[in-house]
């Protein structure tokens, strides 16, 4: 069992920034890759960003392409987002993931664990 907690997410106008962190803990020898993802009310979660644990390959989603920035600090088995420039469309509840399984990483269904979801809200 791998347990996550994000935190970092609040209310930033549009044009700031926010931090997201998420905390790993229990089974992380075992993680593949990590990813993050966002789901606003009414529609469906959709990908944000993930990094293969060992390799640091990271992946994007084009709506954040040069805005946010996925790294990792293995010493601490923390994953950040960084965003930047953020957009009201970017409002949402943000929920860090992870897996051990070699596969896609751009759907929820590649991912074995999640965490709670923090709350990131841009006004205009």
């Amino acid at each position: 069992q791998v347990q996550l907690v994000e935190s970092g997410g609040g209310l930033v106008q549009a044009g700031g920034s926010l931090r997201l962190s998420c905390a790993t803990s229990g089974r992380t020898f075992s993680t593949y890759a990590m990813g993050w993802f966002r789901q606003a009310p009414g529609k469906e979660r959709e990908f944000v960003a993930a990094l293969k644990w060992s390799v640091s390959s990271i992946y994007y989603a084009d709506s954040v392409k040069g805005r946010f920035t996925i790294s990792r600090d293995r010493a601490k088995n923390t994953v950040y987002l960084q965003m930047n420039s953020l957009k009201p469309e970017d409002t949402a509840v943000y929920y860090c993931a992870a897996t051990g399984r070699v596969g896609t990483l751009r759907v929820p269904a590649g991912y074995d664990y999640w965490g709670q979801g923090t709350q990131v809200t841009v006004s205009s």
